[in-house]
């Protein structure tokens, strides 16, 4: 099993930034990618961005390109999520996810994770 726990989320003001953490724990050696998704009220969750973990291949969605970067720290076991020029539409829950699975496209979908964090609430005021 793997736990996920995540981080950083909280209240900012348009145009501002955040960096949302995830720590990951127990059997870390299972973990091939992670991920990082988003709820907000009323609507589907949806895919944020994702990461190998061997830090060479990301995926983002296009509504958060050049905005959003994820990276990991493979010695803490931890992916982070940098936000920058937050929008109030991406106010959500924050939600971290990992997968056994190798990287590829299908990080898009959130059937392909195998684990996910409680999730972390981001708000952006206008």
């Amino acid at each position: 099993q793997v736990q996920l726990v995540e981080s950083g989320g909280g209240l900012v003001q348009a145009g501002g930034s955040l960096r949302l953490s995830c720590a990951a724990s127990g059997r870390t050696g299972s973990i091939y990618a992670m991920g990082w998704f988003r709820q907000a009220p009323g609507k589907a969750r949806e895919f944020v961005a994702a990461i190998s973990w061997s830090g060479s291949t990301t995926y983002y969605a296009d509504s958060v390109k050049d905005r959003f970067f994820i990276s990991r720290d493979v010695a803490k076991n931890t992916v982070y999520l940098q936000m920058i020029s937050l929008k109030p539409e991406d106010t959500a829950v924050y939600y971290c996810a990992a997968s056994r699975l190798t990287i590829t496209s299908s990080v898009r979908f959130s059937t392909w994770y195998d684990y996910w964090g409680q999730g972390t609430q981001v708000t952006v005021s206008s």
